[in-house]
C-alpha cells in the first residue's frame, strides 16, 4: 500500500513543475486580441440609443452555429464560479499565478464572442441577457475534492472544450464564426496539455493517488451545462447538432489522455492503483 500523500505537500512539491508549465504555456500561446475578430462595422444602436432593436430576421447566422455560440458565451459568462472553484485549491505561488493567467483567457473568450454576438445581432440580445442571469443566479459549485481530483476534472474539461470548439468550427456557416472558434479551441488545447502536464506529474508523485483520482472523475464526468431559453439543455442541442455528444467522451477526451499519462503501461501502481486501472480497462486504445 502507497502512502497517502497530503494536498499540502503536494502543493509544494508539484510547484517548480506548475513554475516550468507555466513558462511553457505563456512561451507556447500566440497573442491575440478579441476586438480583431470583431465586424465592428456590421454594429448599430438600439431603441435605446436611438437605434433598432433586434428582430430574428436581423440574424444571419445558422442556428447550430447560433446555439453553439450561446452555450459558449454563457459557460464563459458563469467564470467567477469556475475561478473561485479552481482557485480555493490552488491559492499559493505559481499555482495562483497560474489560476489569474488561466482566468484572463476564459474572460477573454467570453468578451470575444458576446461582443461578436452583439454587433452582428446573432441573436436575440434580452433573451441572452435573461439566460445569463439565470445561469450565473444558478451558480456553479463542485464537491469538495483533493489536488489530483481538481486537475484531472479541468483537464478533463479542457480537452472537452477544445472538442465543442474545434466542431463548432467545422460546422458553422460563418467564415468569422469558425476563425473564432478555431481560436478559443487553441486557447483549450493549450490549457489541457497544462493541467495534463500536472496530472500526470501527480501520477509520478503519488501513482495510487492520481489514478483513483482519475478513474473517479472520469466516472462522474459532466461538462458545464446550461438550460437555453427553449427549455433545452445546451448538452441535447450540442449532440444534435453534432457539436459535442457526451456518448463519445471516451473516444475523444479520456482515452487521449490516458494515453499521453501512460496509464496502461505504468509499471508504479500498487493495489489502489491497480484496481483503478481495472476500472477503465474499457478504454484501453
Amino acid at each position: 500500500m502507497q502512502n497517502v500523500v497530503a494536498d499540502r505537500v503536494l502543493l509544494e512539491s508539484l510547484a517548480p513543475v506548475v513554475e516550468e508549465n507555466l513558462v511553457r504555456h505563456v512561451e507556447a500561446a500566440a497573442e491575440w486580441q478579441p476586438h480583431d475578430y470583431v465586424p465592428w462595422d456590421d454594429g448599430r444602436n438600439f431603441v435605446f440609443l436611438g437605434g433598432t432593436d433586434w428582430e430574428p430576421g436581423q440574424s444571419t447566422l445558422s442556428e447550430v452555429s447560433k446555439a453553439a455560440l450561446t452555450v459558449s458565451v454563457l459557460i464563459a459568462d458563469n467564470l467567477p464560479a469556475y475561478h473561485r472553484e479552481v482557485g480555493k485549491y490552488l491559492r499559493t505561488g505559481p499555482w495562483w499565478r497560474w489560476v489569474g493567467r488561466w482566468t484572463a483567457e476564459e474572460n477573454r473568450h467570453e468578451i470575444l464572442i458576446r461582443n461578436y454576438l452583439m454587433v452582428t445581432r446573432a441573436v436575440d440580445p434580452v433573451a441572452l441577457e435573461r439566460m445569463r442571469m439565470a445561469h450565473m443566479t444558478k451558480g456553479f459549485r463542485r464537491p469538495a475534492m483533493h489536488l489530483l481530483d481538481v486537475l484531472a476534472t479541468v483537464a478533463f474539461e479542457e480537452a472537452a472544450a477544445a472538442v465543442r470548439h474545434r466542431n463548432t468550427a467545422a460546422v458553422a456557416d460563418d467564415p468569422i464564426v469558425a476563425a473564432i472558434a478555431d481560436r478559443i479551441a487553441a486557447d483549450d488545447e493549450l490549457q489541457a496539455v497544462f493541467f495534463a502536464n500536472l496530472v500526470a506529474a501527480g501520477l509520478d508523485h503519488a501513482p495510487d493517488q492520481a489514478a483513483r483520482a482519475i478513474a473517479d472523475r472520469i466516472a462522474d464526468f459532466q461538462v458545464p451545462s446550461v438550460e437555453l431559453a427553449d427549455g433545452r439543455t445546451s448538452d441535447e442541442v450540442l449532440a444534435e447538432a453534432g457539436i459535442y455528444d457526451s456518448a463519445r467522451e471516451p473516444e475523444l477526451v479520456f482515452r487521449p489522455l490516458l494515453e499521453r499519462w501512460n496509464f496502461f503501461t505504468r509499471t508504479d501502481f500498487g493495489e489502489v492503483g491497480e484496481k483503478a486501472r481495472a476500472e477503465l480497462a474499457h478504454l484501453k486504445g
